[in-house]
């Protein structure tokens, strides 16, 4: 069976097993212990499909589709990621038809890492387009597209394609202004086509629950849900700890428990390995439909994970929920606890979080105040803009004055770098082109640091956008703009010009579909503090 038919057409617990990249040709000997892995992998029943990662880290590695022919001809289901960090919208779409030949259908489309160091130093990130736009571009093709031919009366129709794309989503977060907005972004992915999800590492069983039930609570419940499983040894456990990882999180609790077994004649693998197959049975107890194993590198690993799971009693999963609950100091929780199981209290639905203490700024209570006055269709400035900008000398920058207005304004307030596509009415009038490492144009990357930026230490803009906008008590519309994709061709022109002759982003809107009247984020306040771990693992 394909990975499809198992996730849509069956309620099996499924298996999916993480293959990480390794740098150089097949004939490197550390490519050929990945190679071997990787065929022992599909020549292992338990094992679902083989998730082969896109240059994790922002590191050059070999291309994943490379190891997924292999694995593909060997029978076994692959799973590619695909990620917009190193590849614009033209190189995606070329990868996308390159897999598609190689009969590789899954895709697990991600934003992707920022670019690390390279040949002769650090790499320039692409970030043309987010996850988002990606997800919007499968779809398309997925559908079948008209491609203009040079010198042809009528556009040439390619075939549909058949990808079967994946999300991540994260809610491992610390402040409300960070999980909320991932939560958001979660179903604007799901809107513009991912048929299934896994979620980011994460050692919280509370947090796990209120996921699955958020899903639920929204009218998702019946997108697949695929618990990840990363087994921990010494090292990665310092490093998740200390954020060296974009998205991931451990807390001090369970960091000084992996050292205290790091000093067990094993350097504590028996221990890891057990909570890796603790968690298995969690998620298979909450209703997850599957598991994604990574960190492990031989077929042993793999398989005594399997078996350890295998012994526990159907019960068990729910004490080790009790057990696994390391969340930190000040975390904030969307559902109250259940006292009876120590899990997320989803009964009554999401609710409100806590208004946000800062006040609104006057910049954003001027912005919006003139965007309404100039960029609202109808408005009293609306036709007296596109106007005087349809008969400059040229209508794509209008007349110089204006142009030099816009420019001067929009620097001084927003940092404005001249995009000629401008998302700020999008982003509570904050800019992605000059406050997003990324330029994020539909909602936060998954790497944010306690609100901060994973790049460089400013605070995230989304996490200040939910905060304008929750004010506001307007929360819900943080992403009601998606999907957002930037047109590059009118980097250097104006704005304001390309609003009033629907040139931008915002003529090109196509509604995005919910999967039904969502349910509103109102009602008992959000929790906003963690309690402390009930238990050891062991």
């Amino acid at each position: 069976m394909t990975l499809r038919e198992k996730l849509e057409g069956t309620r099996d617990f499924v298996l999916g097993v993480e293959l990480v990249s390794t740098r150089g040709t097949v004939a490197e000997t550390r490519a050929a212990k990945t190679v071997a892995f990787a065929d022992e992998l599909a020549a292992c029943d338990r094992v679902d499909w083989v998730s082969i990662t896109d240059n994790a880290g922002g590191n050059p590695q070999l291309a994943p589709a490379a190891l997924g022919a292999h694995i593909r001809s060997a029978g076994r289901e692959v799973v590619v990621h695909l990620s917009c960090k190193d590849f614009n919208r033209n190189a995606l779409e070329s990868e996308a038809w390159h897999l598609a030949s190689q009969g590789l259908h899954n895709l697990l489309v991600l934003t992707g890492d920022n670019s690390g160091p390279g040949i002769r130093g650090g790499a320039k990130p692409v970030f043309d387009i987010d996850s988002v736009g990606l997800l919007t571009l499968l779809a398309e093709m997925n559908a079948g597209i008209d491609v203009a031919r040079p010198g042809a009366m009528k556009p040439a129709h390619l075939a549909a394609t058949e990808f079967f794309p994946g999300c991540v989503v994260t809610n491992f977060k610390l402040r409300e202004n960070e999980v909320v907005p991932q939560l958001l972004k979660l179903e604007m992915k799901l809107q513009c086509g991912a048929r299934w999800i896994i979620n980011q590492i994460g050692y919280d069983s509370r947090k796990i629950h209120e996921l699955i039930g958020w899903l639920a609570a929204r009218g998702w419940g019946h997108v697949p849900l695929i618990g990840n499983v990363y087994v921990l040894n010494p090292r990665v456990a310092r490093l998740f700890r200390d954020q060296k990882i974009p998205g991931v999180v451990l807390s001090e609790e369970l960091a000084a428990l992996c050292a205290r077994h790091e000093s067990s004649p094993d350097r504590g693998k028996a221990f890891f390995l057990e909570l890796a197959a603790k968690q298995l049975a969690i998620f298979r107890g909450l209703g997850y439909r599957g598991g994604y194993l990574g960190g492990v590198h031989a077929i042993a690993d793999v398989e005594r994970v399997l078996a350890i799971e295998r012994g526990f009693a159907t019960d068990d999963w729910r004490q080790f929920a009790r057990e696994i609950r390391y969340s930190r100091p000040g975390e904030f929780f969307l559902y109250e606890e259940d006292p009876a199981t120590g899990l997320a209290n989803t009964a009554r639905g999401a609710s409100a979080g806590t208004a946000s203490p800062k006040p609104i700024s006057y910049s954003y209570r001027f912005s919006k105040f003139v965007h309404g006055l100039m960029f609202e269709e109808g408005r009293m400035l609306w036709d007296a803009g596109k106007k005087i900008t349809a008969t400059a000398r040229d209508p794509l920058q209008g007349p110089a004055w204006l142009r030099f207005a816009e420019h001067a304004g929009k620097t001084a307030l927003f940092g404005c770098k001249d995009c000629g596509d401008c998302s700020l009415p999008d982003i509570a009038f904050l800019c992605p082109e000059s406050a997003c490492a990324k330029n994020q144009r539909n909602g936060p990357c998954g790497g944010t640091r306690d609100g901060r930026c994973e790049v460089a230490d400013f605070e995230c803009i989304w996490s200040r956008a939910y905060d304008r906008l929750k004010r506001e008590g307007r929360a819900e519309a943080l992403l009601a703009h998606a999907p957002v994709l930037q047109d590059q061709s009118l980097r250097g022109t104006s704005s304001w010009a390309n609003t009033w002759h629907h040139r931008d982003h915002l003529s090109k809107r196509t509604a995005v579909p919910a999967a039904q009247p969502p349910i509103p984020i109102t009602g008992r306040p959000f929790v906003s503090s963690s309690p402390a771990s009930t238990a050891p693992f062991s």
